[in-house]
């Protein structure tokens, strides 16, 4: 079974979210910890793919 591009969207999506929170949460007297920055790229990242299989989805969509 595949899984649509739509659905992978709203995981990644939900993935950015959670390690931009635990980002926030991670921080201590400074923004600037490896941890903090670690999580902001992670959360960064899932941002990108997420737009990106969003964008997969509509041009499928306008393909058929």
């Amino acid at each position: 079974m595949k899984i649509s591009p739509k659905a992978m969207f709203v995981i990644y999506f939900i993935m950015g979210i959670l390690f931009t929170y635990m980002a926030i949460q991670s921080t201590g007297e400074s923004v600037w910890n490896f941890s903090t920055i670690i999580l902001a790229i992670i959360a960064t990242l899932d941002f990108g793919v997420g737009f990106r299989m969003l964008v997969i989805h509509f041009r499928l969509k306008k393909k058929d």
